[in-house]
């Protein structure tokens, strides 16, 4: 199950993200959080005050020839971008803490073991966009098989710049963090209208609430949407100090928060095919736009129509 955070700078979605993936590692659940903003800040919400893991963009060589495994349609690194679908004989991932790429890539903080996509350095400063390093997380999922209990926590990038790939598609569950005020509600009026017809599952939840009148606002303009809301928080700025406390102390009233994001994590169902087509949507879409030309090739050819990912096809693989 793969639940993404997103919201306005500033609004508490990294901490969000930290809190929500300690509150599944102490449930005993396997859990992989991935820093997917600009600004990485994930492994210190976590409490990493060490350096941060390998960026899991850093050799795009390395990930592209992993993850096309024996894939006969793809016949080199350079022939993959990020949304190159798997196909028969790619290598679909799992939550394996023994796995090459978590290996690799990954740190554990906090009980949680994350990836991050990693910061701008002196070579893509005026050259490169951020979603160059995005589309490795994108490349992650489209090739990651994980379960019913098994989860994935993404703390995206702020507002709708997510929308400047697929990487918006690929959750069973987005949350979108907002704080009562004008802004933060128009961030997602923002986001659920680019997400409209893409099958995202969007729902809100407050941050910074101090009295029943940001309740109300928040009730007024999110509806139906709204999860709940969390107010002022001793654990968390403990936690922020290096100073965490086992998630049962946190405050009841934001532990039955984190108790409801989950139970509607859990009720998504997610379709492995209209998931697959999704994915090949999107990859059709990159290639016509401009991959073709950049690559030199049509890479539509890429799509193998029989090919569907999914725990049946990993159990065929296997045998």
């Amino acid at each position: 199950m793969r639940i993404a955070f997103v919201g306005k700078g500033g609004s508490g979605k990294t901490t969000s993200a930290a809190v929500f993936s300690r509150y599944l590692a102490e449930l005993g659940r396997p859990v992989v959080a991935i820093d997917a903003d600009i600004n990485q800040h994930l492994g210190a919400a976590l409490g990493d005050d060490g350096p941060p893991p390998r960026a899991l963009g850093s050799d795009l060589v390395w990930l592209k020839d992993h993850l096309r495994g024996t894939n006969p349609l793809i016949p080199s690194a350079d022939m993959m971008i990020k949304t190159t679908p798997p196909g028969p004989g790619s290598r679909l991932l799992d939550l394996a803490t023994d796995g090459e790429l978590l290996q690799r890539y990954s740190a554990v903080a906090g009980g949680v073991r994350y990836l991050v996509t990693g910061e701008f350095d002196e070579a893509d400063v005026g050259v490169s966009c951020y979603h160059s390093k995005t589309g490795a997380v994108e490349l992650y999922l489209n090739h990651l098989v994980d379960g019913p209990g098994e989860y994935v926590v993404v703390d995206m990038t702020a507002g709708a710049d997510a929308f400047a790939s697929g990487l918006f598609t690929r959750f069973d569950l987005t949350v979108l963090v907002s704080e009562p005020t004008k802004r933060g509600i128009g961030v997602y009026r923002q986001y659920a209208e680019h997400a409209a017809g893409h099958g995202v599952a969007l729902r809100v939840v407050g941050n910074k609430v101090a009295d029943p009148d940001d309740v109300d606002y928040l009730r007024e303009h999110a509806g139906d949407a709204l999860l709940g809301w969390f107010g002022q928080s001793a654990w968390v700025r403990a936690a922020e100090r290096g100073e965490p406390a086992p998630i049962t102390a946190l405050e009841p009233a934001n532990l039955a928060v984190l108790d409801t994001v989950l139970s509607t994590l859990d009720d998504q169902r997610r379709d492995w095919a209209a998931y697959h087509r999704g994915t090949v949507e999107f990859h059709l879409r990159n290639a016509a736009a401009w991959a073709n030309r950049a690559v030199g090739a049509d890479l539509a050819a890429q799509v193998d129509p029989e090919f569907v990912p999914g725990p049946v096809t990993v159990r065929a693989a296997s045998v």
